[in-house]
């Protein structure tokens, strides 16, 4: 075990109303939201028509005609996020050791997108049960195996390393940056792309989730659906995008004079062996997730500063992640602020664990908390201090960022400011 701690050296971010790090952050700052009607496909037949869409050119992002044939719109995103992360860590690729660069990618639902287009194709838009395999394109397997996904990221940086795609529902994103760490940790690779990515705005995405009533109606007032701990929330907001971020070890990173944005100083995730969708409501198994991060970092809850909530904008998880906060952090949970950033990209998914990930490290960088959007209302049962409408110049040196999954999981992120150090010391 080298036991030398990953850093953050680059991000590269394609999300909803921002592609690129620095207008993600500047739309997460200003409290704006990219939330509208779907654009993509005609949603009239559903019972939510919203979503918060990238405006993605992949031609003007940089790829090729055939990369945009080959790959998938999700994989487009990761390969466009790494391209802008390593530009932003300065570091060359191929590296001097093509074995020891490492990818960690993570995705909920793979290349939906892909998928469904091809299946209107083979099936003639359904008509045919029997679909006729000669009318499908020729990467059509890569479409069915959701690790092409990883394997186009490492094409992209001739990663010889790790290779793995995770998939964990919606905390895919926090358990493939804490798995990207880990191997850091344990020696297995010197430098990491970690992230995720999700594309799943589509006709079967938007059913699936209309027919358990997860996502919001509020198709008259999309900028203003997602609602995060409001006493009026109704439902998530489905999103798409990628955050990619590149992991070293702390002492390479020091030794290449390399700009750090965060320490990745404890990961820990739990199942809660329940239910599919159903959270139970003292958020027990978040709470451990939280508690085993922190003790992984050497940290105690008095030294979180910010804790970026998983806020889906459902009564059940924004109660179950409340309680969890006061389960584990105890009188901290009432003094730290706490924010979603879903209320304003909305819930990428899979990869939404990832661009949270990416926003707080901006976020330690500036020293400002984003807000919670569109929270007006309070809700008796959400008694914290959600940010609420405005973002806040806020000392930080260490952040909590959690995640909640379909399928109970629960994973929890300690992100440290360099410097900082594991025990508190470091802090004025």
């Amino acid at each position: 075990m080298s036991a030398e701690k990953a850093v953050i050296t680059g991000i590269g971010v394609v999300a909803p109303g921002a592609v690129g790090r620095e207008a993600f952050w500047e739309l997460l700052a200003a409290g704006r939201t990219a939330t509208r009607r779907i654009t993509s496909f005609d949603p009239a037949a559903f019972r939510s028509r919203i979503a918060a869409e990238v405006d993605f050119d992949p031609g003007a992002c940089g790829l090729t005609h055939q990369e945009v044939r080959r790959m998938d719109r999700a994989a487009q995103f990761a390969v466009v996020g790494v391209r802008e992360a390593l530009a932003d860590s300065g570091l060359r690729m191929p590296a001097a050791d093509p074995g020891r660069v490492a990818v960690s990618l993570g995705s909920a639902v793979g290349c939906t997108t892909s998928l469904e287009r091809e299946y209107q194709v083979l099936s003639d838009d359904g008509r045919n049960w029997l679909v006729d395999h000669t009318y499908g394109v020729p990467h059509l397997y890569g479409y069915m195996v959701p690790s092409s996904l990883a394997v186009e990221v490492a094409r992209e940086v001739a990663a010889e390393g790790p290779v793995a795609l995770v998939s964990t529902g919606c905390t895919s994103g926090l358990d493939a940056v804490g798995h990207g760490a880990q191997l850091i940790e344990e020696g297995s690779a010197d430098v990491v792309l970690a992230g995720a990515t999700d594309a799943p705005l589509s006709p079967i995405t938007s059913a699936c989730f209309d027919a358990i009533r997860a996502t919001s109606p509020n198709n008259d007032d999309p900028a203003h659906a997602s609602r995060p701990f409001d006493a009026d929330r109704d439902g998530f907001v489905l999103g798409e995008g990628a955050a990619v971020l590149v992991l070293e070890r702390a002492g390479a990173a020091r030794a290449r004079g390399a700009r750090v944005y965060a320490e990745i100083a404890g990961f820990a995730s739990r199942s809660n062996a329940h239910h599919m969708t159903g959270l139970r409501p003292d958020g027990r198994e978040m709470a451990e997730a939280i508690t085993t991060a922190l003790r992984r970092a050497h940290l105690a809850p008095s030294d979180v500063d910010y804790i970026n909530a998983h806020g889906s904008g459902t009564r059940q998880n924004d109660r179950h992640e409340t309680a969890a906060f006061k389960r584990s952090l105890g009188a901290r949970a009432y003094e730290v602020p706490v924010s979603s950033i879903k209320s304003m990209i909305g819930h990428s998914l899979g990869a939404i664990g990832s661009l949270e990930v990416a926003a707080c490290a901006l976020a330690l960088r500036e020293q400002v908390v984003p807000p919670t959007a569109n929270l007006h209302t309070r809700d008796a049962e959400c008694d914290l201090d959600y940010v609420p409408l405005t973002a806040r110049e806020h000392r930080m040196h260490t952040i909590l960022s959690v995640g909640s999954g379909f399928g109970g999981f629960q994973s929890a992120t300690v992100l440290a400011r360099p410097g900082t150090g594991h025990t508190g010391r470091g802090r004025p």
